[in-house]
């Protein structure tokens, strides 16, 4: 018999995360893939590309403008859902954006 170790599939159907991010009165939605050991992590390393790029790109987009002018530590992060599936947490974030109608996405 044959015992050679066969590498594992990798999934297609990652877990993925929507978040809310507030400040001031005003949030933003978005969503992320689990890149981390944890979601909270993956939520974490995902708005400090966020903090990152407000602060090394000129974007007028409204978050890195409302980062730029509160400083990230003003900001409150909430972890709103996880799924798995790409296809299902695009869908799931425009109804989310769609219910909450945050003021700092940019449409």
């Amino acid at each position: 018999m044959n015992c050679k170790n066969t590498p594992r599939k990798k999934r297609t159907d990652r877990t993925h995360i929507i978040y809310e991010l507030i400040v001031n009165g005003n949030s933003y939605v978005g969503i992320t893939a689990k890149t981390e050991s944890t979601v909270n992590k993956s939520v974490l390393s995902r708005f400090a590309k966020h903090t990152y790029r407000a602060r090394t790109e000129d974007k007028t987009w409204p978050l890195y403008t409302a980062m730029r002018k509160f400083g990230a530590e003003a900001f409150e992060v909430f972890i709103l859902e996880t799924g798995r599936g790409k296809a299902w947490a695009h869908q799931r974030e425009r109804e989310l954006i769609a219910y909450l109608e945050p003021t700092l996405n940019t449409f």
